[in-house]
């Protein structure tokens, strides 16, 4: 089921979820509704499959927003869901801020709209306030009372919104409402991927949702909305199967289950497991991380090259993948090593009235290579120019810039992850005061050690 928009609030809004009807999607769409005939009726124009009626059944939103007594509530309940019933198959009543409306007043509401022809009960945590037991017990009271499907709707304020949505499966729940990357009011809504890995791979729910496709997802909605996803974000977030201390490491190169769910891997929802470097890095990852690349320090170098990341770490600067063969060429004495890619030159024009245009002249592999690419800004259009250069299948994954001093001329730093067409995920980065040219760098970087470690991998 969809949820795809609420038609009468807006033009745009009633477009929105016409156009999202019109796909045929392998799903049910539905269209939100207050207890208004005129709101029923646009979802009916837009062609949803299901329309989603409610109103407000708390003391608290009776007497202040909608003024309304506990009868004339019920009154209004049965003649909504009746109008919807009667020009849809299938009508969900909400009973709005039900986590805060007294237990006999909900009973009754929501008999009231089953009598009406509501096919499914929807029980929302309006202002996020319920906790995980006592959602169970008032979703567990509900089913008690009354004979319908169970929906329910819970809000992030206490961050409680996912175990608030498990503990109702717990108690009778059948359907839970999500929203990818947890968006919504105030502090959001139950977490699409976290509620379906936690269904799935702890509860042993079959979802129906392609959980390999989970971060792919969270990632386009979170560059379509403008909203960032925090690297810590379970199951999507960046660092979600990362690993930096040394004890964790080890555990994960020697059995990835002694710290990480198990139940749930990162190919399950489309993410990579990486080994990360920082100030906890221990000597078991770091000597991992040279070994796949065909690095081989002695004992006694690797101690070394270990205490290096640490001292940079613990200065507060990242240490890249690109940073850690660096630092082991030039501990091993290996120096001078030849580079794949070698930048020339590079011209950027850019302006409020031209297409941003970059214009590479590199070597790679030893043959001249000229590639002119456009762009959004003159960054993407330098890091296109780059890649189609390279013709290396690599995909940019990630592209980070930060100010490390301040001023119009600030000194910036960029970091770019890429991704192989193995699934590898690389970093690399470099500093300027020029953003571009920062950014040029950071991506020869990262193409010179893809190269590397494939170069690396064909030798083994």
């Amino acid at each position: 089921m969809i949820e795809a928009g609420f038609p009468a609030s807006s033009e745009s809004e009633f477009e929105t979820v016409s156009r999202i009807c019109a796909e045929n999607l392998d799903a049910n769409i539905c269209g939100l509704a207050r207890s208004i005939h005129a709101d029923v009726d646009r979802c009916i124009e837009c062609g949803v499959d299901m329309v989603h009626v409610f109103i407000p059944t708390s003391e608290v939103q009776r007497v202040h927003t909608i003024k309304k007594s506990q009868q004339e509530v019920l009154d209004i309940t049965r003649g909504i869901v009746a109008y919807a019933r009667e020009r849809c198959d299938q009508v969900m009543f909400s009973a709005m801020d039900a986590t805060r409306t007294r237990m006999d007043a909900l009973v009754d509401v929501y008999c009231a709209a089953v009598e009406a022809g509501a096919t499914v009960i929807n029980v929302p945590d309006t202002v996020g306030v319920i906790t995980p037991s006592s959602m169970k017990a008032l979703v567990g009271e509900i089913a008690a009372g009354v004979d319908c499907t169970i929906d329910v709707h819970c809000h992030n304020d206490f961050g409680l919104a996912v175990a608030n949505t498990i503990a109702a499966v717990e108690a009778g729940a059948s359907q839970v409402q999500v929203t990818v990357n947890g968006l919504g009011e105030r502090a959001g809504n139950a977490d699409l991927a976290e509620t379906v890995m936690a269904l799935e791979s702890i509860y042993g729910i079959d979802t129906g949702i392609a959980t390999p496709r989970l971060v792919e997802t969270s990632r386009k909605v979170a560059r379509y909305s403008g909203i960032s996803i925090s690297p810590t974000q379970p199951v999507v977030g960046e660092n979600a199967f990362s690993h930096e201390s040394g004890i964790h490491s080890h555990g994960v190169i020697a059995n990835t289950s002694t710290f990480e769910p198990g139940i749930m891997t990162p190919e399950m929802v489309g993410h990579r497991r990486r080994l990360k470097l920082g100030k906890h890095a221990g000597r078991h990852a770091i000597h991992q991380m040279l070994e796949d690349v065909n690095i081989h320090p002695t004992p006694t170098q690797l101690d070394e090259i270990v205490q290096k990341v640490k001292h940079i770490s613990g200065r507060g600067k990242k240490v890249t993948d690109s940073d850690l063969y660096e630092i082991a060429d030039t501990t091993m004495g290996v120096n001078g090593r030849e580079k794949a890619i070698k930048l020339d030159d590079i011209a950027i024009i850019t302006g409020n009235h031209v297409i941003p245009t970059a214009s590479v002249r590199a070597h790679v592999f030893g043959d001249e290579r000229i590639l002119s690419s456009t762009g959004n800004g003159p960054v993407d259009a330098a890091m296109n120019a780059l890649l189609g250069m390279a013709r290396i299948p690599v995909q940019l994954k990630e592209f980070n810039v930060a100010a490390i001093s301040g001023g119009t001329d600030a000194l910036g730093h960029v970091t770019i992850a890429v991704e192989d067409e193995q699934g590898r995920i690389f970093d690399a980065s470099s500093s300027s005061d020029d953003i571009v040219l920062a950014s040029v760098e950071a991506m020869i970087n990262a193409l010179n050690l893809v190269c590397r470690i494939r170069e690396n991998h064909t030798e083994k």
